[in-house]
């Protein structure tokens, strides 16, 4: 059974759509207090996130921002807001879809299963191309399909620090805080250079997406 989040401050509609989902054998969770649902995706595992972008005290685009930042999981906007501009923003802050109120519930439960079929793929290829990457941390090196890097400390760094992460999106202030190698005054800028570095080191720089306006994704 699929565990989902639901964050959404309009109870009546939240309730309905529990009720329908778990007809469909999903688990719904119900919050509508953003850092109260932020709170739970750090302490519990959910398979998607159903997410609302009018909230009390916090915009829908900054809790989808702040989940996509230290989490892989699907994100399905909910929400009544019809400017353009708002569904372009969400889907360049992670959300992998934009469903607009009103809504055949049925519609939800289609999207829903599109997106775990989505991830599940990428989860599996992951999975399958995991061993491309050794990484020997007592040696500072790593290797790549049996091919030693010749990587500078803070390239080092930022690639174990992803390899670490790997799948999920990795912000760059992540990396500039975890990188020992990295000074705490480095720009975005800097860390964008170095990435280009590291990229062409392992010769496909398709290895390693670009999540826009928050930093990187390494895929394999």
């Amino acid at each position: 059974m699929n565990k989902i989040l639901m964050i959404e401050d309009d109870l009546e509609l939240a309730e309905i759509l529990t009720e329908f989902l778990e007809q469909y054998e999903f688990k719904v969770t119900t919050e509508d207090d953003p850092f109260k649902a932020l709170s739970i995706l750090k302490l519990e595992p959910f398979d998607a996130v159903i997410l609302d972008l009018t909230l009390p005290g916090m915009d829908g685009l900054e809790v989808c921002e702040a989940i996509r930042a230290r989490q892989n999981i699907p994100i399905i906007i909910s929400s009544a807001r019809s400017d353009v501009t708002d569904k372009i923003n969400a889907l360049e802050l992670g959300a992998d879809d934009y469903l607009p109120k009103p809504y055949d519930p049925r519609e939800l439960v289609s999207r829903i299963h599109s997106v775990l079929r989505r991830y599940d793929a990428a989860s599996a290829a992951a999975s399958e191309s995991a061993c491309d990457f050794k990484l020997n941390e007592s040696a500072m090196q790593i290797s790549y399909k049996n091919r030693p890097l010749e990587l500078t400390n803070a390239e080092y760094g930022i690639l174990a620090h992803m390899i670490k992460k790997q799948g999920m999106v990795v912000s760059r202030e992540d990396l500039i805080h975890n990188v020992a190698a990295i000074n705490e005054d480095s720009s975005n800028k800097s860390i964008d250079v170095m990435m280009g570095r590291i990229r062409n080191k392992l010769g496909d720089k398709a290895l390693i997406e670009s999540i826009r306006g928050i930093g990187y994704k390494l895929l394999k």
